[in-house]
């Protein structure tokens, strides 16, 4: 039977402020946190130990990241997907989308337990009903499993990996999947979590006891849902507008949190000093290490900033 547990209170990471922070990922090899800002847009990196956070800019809109077998990163940017290696500033192309739709935009992306990456597409503008879940091949096609979305948010699997979990932020809710682990297929959909408005799921992450933690953008608060979909706490947050958690640290016990600064004025942003924020807090359960991508070399890389 699952349980609340003890949270500790939010302290803020560094002194910048995210336009659009998402993404968050622990490096359990680096022990570091690795996220982006959409908007900047720049993907960043927090020594733990150190206290340092560096930054690398980007030269186009960066929708999501994910940790590398080898310690690369996987980026999904503008119309491409690409290796980066940090130390070298070495880029390597792995996949292009069929098509650059104008206004389009990657959107949410994670790995799979055994090394699929899967990626989300929206409308920038409009949030209409355009975008599409993909699947990364290893011959670096993108096959689409999902259609007709507005808004790809919330991609993670059960300890087990037979669930999916995945939203479309504008339909205010969470669905679940079967999940086929060997074929990376999806099977049967079912209703996991609903929201109410205005706030909408955003990204999510899941801990050792299977409970999936969801950033409620618009909601300020983490909401921490047990497998059946019951809301077991809540934990609010010292911003309106979360957009993703994860669990770092050496025992994968804190909870780190992006947050957005995006549309707000000069007196709202007053009003919400937080909003743009990099959060951390502890918390009373583990999380779960982060899913590699096993990247393989393809002999095309170049280097140029990114």
């Amino acid at each position: 039977m699952h349980k609340p547990v003890a949270i500790g209170p939010f302290t803020r990471i560094g002194a910048q402020t995210d336009i659009l922070g998402e993404c968050p990922l622990w490096s359990e090899r680096e022990q570091a946190l690795w996220w982006i800002d959409i908007r900047r847009p720049a993907i960043m990196r927090y020594d733990h130990s150190a206290g340092r956070i560096d930054e690398w800019k980007v030269s186009d809109l960066v929708g999501a990241i994910a940790l590398c077998a080898d310690g690369r990163l996987l980026v999904a940017a503008g119309d491409e997907i690409f290796l980066f290696d940090s130390a070298r500033d070495r880029r390597e192309a792995v996949a292009r989308l069929p098509a650059r739709i104008d206004g389009h935009r990657f959107n949410d992306g994670r790995c799979d337990p055994q090394g699929r990456f899967w990626i989300g597409t929206m409308h920038n503008i409009t949030r209409a009903p355009e975008g599409v879940l993909y699947r990364l091949e290893e011959d670096g096609a993108l096959t689409p499993v999902l259609s007709g979305v507005c808004i790809p948010n919330s991609l993670c699997w059960s300890p087990d990996g037979a669930t999916m979990y995945f939203a479309d932020s504008l339909e205010y809710g969470i669905d679940a999947f079967a999940f086929d682990t060997a074929r990376g297929e999806i099977g049967e959909r079912r209703a996991f979590a609903r929201t109410r408005t205005p706030a909408f799921p955003d990204g999510s992450a899941v801990d050792a006891e299977g409970c999936v933690w969801n950033a409620e953008f618009n909601g300020g608060r983490i909401v921490r849902y047990a497998p059946d979909g019951r809301i077991l706490q809540t934990v609010e947050t010292p911003t309106s507008r979360p957009t993703c958690c994860a669990f770092g640290g050496a025992d994968l016990d804190i909870l780190f949190v992006t947050t957005t600064s995006q549309h707000m004025s000069e007196a709202e942003k007053a009003a919400d000093p937080m909003a743009g924020a990099l959060l951390a807090c502890t918390v009373g359960v583990r999380g779960l290490p982060e899913s590699l991508y096993a990247a393989a070399p393809r002999g095309n890389a170049r280097e140029n900033t990114i």
